[in-house]
């Protein structure tokens, strides 16, 4: 009974992970999950009351499609704040979660066969949902000689006539490496020999950066010309710890953006009233909340690294941003568990989360296997735990 492309569907690997990890805490086991991408630290208190406030004054209705006025014009301010660019509230709608605002986007953007170019390590939903837009993921390796970045050599090498769009993050999950404005400038020459080409920027992670700057470099404070091909998506998730409430954005071309909204209004309708009174809040009001988080970050990645040098098996790359770690764990295969053979960063991770009860993420995941992705949005208590389980499985392998 089930169409092709619901036969084709695959669960998300990270929601899954996430479910094993919780079966094993239900019978018992201590399990340490490093694997969702989801702050461990509570919604910021004005964020939280501003919910509150909505209900007690029952603000509980629908909201236009594409959001209330009061967010749009505060998703303005925020994005000329941090990038220094202008837009006009139609040209901002509001989504049911970032993760929608990248579907929706696709779905508005692409026709059969169209193709977008995806870098690899990605993060696990984009090839996905290409697919689901009918469109062709393009899967675009990159490895440790770039630092996992696309170089503007391979993408003019991956565009072809077919190719819709380029779609990448930065600070990059799984990564957390950053794009310099040097890289990006390279980037958009390349885009801009290629002006059929759409570009999808997924900021989510912009704002957490270790190098005491405001926010990440963006393309279009480089090559500001892209901005009517240009669509950005960013939301409350990170940055405000609001994944639960289901708040994102896209900004970009009116017309690209009005598609946008009328496709959020044909499919999952207005987002949440209350969310969307709170994110006001948190997007005018939680600066300093943000400050401090990053730091809270940046101890924790000092901390963590200063761990893993009691691993010196695995090589840890040391991100710029976001909250991940990105691990080789390619010195790990070949070899065998208690008669198990472990030939994958995949059967690496499933012994470490089934044996020593440390959910990980593999890189077969992000397209790139040998590797396996943590957050350390984590207690660094919780993390050298963590990584004391990761050697003990390690020094017991065959």
């Amino acid at each position: 009974m089930l169409s092709q492309k619901a036969q084709s569907l695959k669960t998300s690997p990270t929601l899954f992970l996430v479910a094993k990890a919780r079966e094993l805490q239900s019978q018992g086991h201590d399990v340490i999950s490093l694997t969702v991408g989801e702050p461990d630290w509570a919604t910021y208190p004005a964020a939280s009351e501003a919910g509150i406030e909505a209900i007690r004054k029952g603000m509980t209705k629908y909201t236009p499609a594409n959001g209330t006025v009061e967010l749009r014009k505060a998703i303005v301010e925020r994005i000329k704040s941090d990038l220094g660019q202008s837009y006009a509230i139609n040209e901002v709608a509001v989504t049911s979660g970032a993760k929608f605002a990248i579907f929706a986007a696709l779905q508005v953007l692409c026709d059969p066969q169209d193709e977008v170019i995806i870098h690899s390590p990605y993060w696990v939903s984009y090839p996905t949902m290409v697919e689901l837009s009918g469109g062709k993921p393009v899967l675009v390796t990159c490895t440790e000689e770039t630092n996992f970045k696309i170089t503007a050599d391979l993408l003019r090498k991956h565009i072809t006539p077919k190719t819709k769009a380029f779609l990448f993050c930065s600070p990059s999950n799984p990564t957390g490496f950053v794009y310099s404005r040097e890289e990006l400038a390279a980037l958009a020459e390349v885009l801009k020999e290629n002006p059929r080409v759409a570009v999808i920027t997924d900021d989510m992670y912009n704002r957490l950066m270790f190098d005491g700057s405001h926010c990440a470099p963006h393309i279009l404070q480089v090559a500001p010309e892209l901005r009517e091909r240009t669509i950005i998506i960013n939301g409350g998730s990170k940055a405000y710890s609001m994944t639960g409430w289901r708040i994102g954005w896209a900004l970009g071309p009116q017309k690209v953006i009005q598609a946008l909204g009328d496709y959020a209004s044909q499919s999952t309708g207005a987002p949440s009233s209350i969310s969307q009174h709170a994110a006001v809040q948190a997007i005018t009001n939680c600066e300093a909340n943000i400050r401090e988080t990053n730091q809270v970050l940046k101890d924790r990645l000092v901390a963590a690294m200063h761990e893993f040098k009691t691993l010196p098996q695995f090589k840890v790359f040391e991100p710029q941003g976001a909250f991940y770690l990105w691990v080789d764990v390619r010195a790990a295969l070949g070899r065998s568990f208690n008669g198990q053979a472990v030939q994958s960063s995949k059967d690496f991770c499933q012994i470490l989360l089934e044996k020593f009860f440390v959910a990980t993420v593999p890189g077969e995941e992000f397209g790139n296997p040998g590797f396996m992705r943590l957050s350390f949005a984590i207690d660094s208590k919780r993390m050298a735990e963590a990584i004391r389980r990761m050697r003990d499985l390690v020094n017991q392998m065959a």
